[in-house]
């Protein structure tokens, strides 16, 4: 009976990010400060013991900084997942509400120039919305320009007023 290698890598990657959970939550937790603190006022004090030589100050260095350099992928790895779910859990209201623009669901994914255009359009919504005294009036940029333009048509305004070009 042979084993299947991707189980072994799931359960070795189930086995890690449990792990990293772990210690991601003991980390910010009150425990880990006190130890924390409790290692650097042991070190402190142990400073006379060994005559405050260079080995004593590159213990607390060497540990600070391997601690410093493991904490930063570990708050990275905790980021990366907190920010997916973010996104997943923003999808998720994008795609369910009804006139929601769907050019948001994954616009994690999009370049910097497509992230700025994007910007430009809420830009304009922004703009209209300043102009708008109902709160709930408009749902996404093309309902919202729209809406702005058959208003300023209805008060004879249409020629005078661009997207976005009125003053609020």
């Amino acid at each position: 009976m042979s084993t299947d290698p991707r189980n072994e890598k799931t359960a070795r990657a189930g086995v890690f990010e449990r792990l990293a959970r772990a210690v991601t939550a003991f980390s910010g937790s009150s425990l880990a400060l006190m130890l924390a603190g409790g290692v650097v006022v042991v070190w402190a004090l142990s400073g006379p013991l060994f005559g405050f030589s260079q080995t004593w100050q590159l213990v607390i260095n060497t540990g600070t900084t391997i601690v410093t350099f493991l904490m930063v992928f570990l708050i990275q790895r905790a980021q990366n997942k907190e920010s997916m779910a973010v996104q997943l859990k923003l999808n998720e209201i994008v795609a369910a509400v009804q006139g929601a623009s769907n050019r948001l669901v994954n616009v994690e994914d999009l370049s910097e120039d497509e992230l700025r255009t994007l910007h430009e359009h809420y830009a304009v919504l922004a703009r209209l919305a300043k102009q708008e005294t109902d709160l709930h009036a408009s749902h996404s940029v093309d309902e919202a320009r729209g809406r702005h333009q058959a208003k300023m048509k209805a008060r004879g305004g249409l020629a005078r007023s661009g997207a976005g070009s009125r003053g609020a």
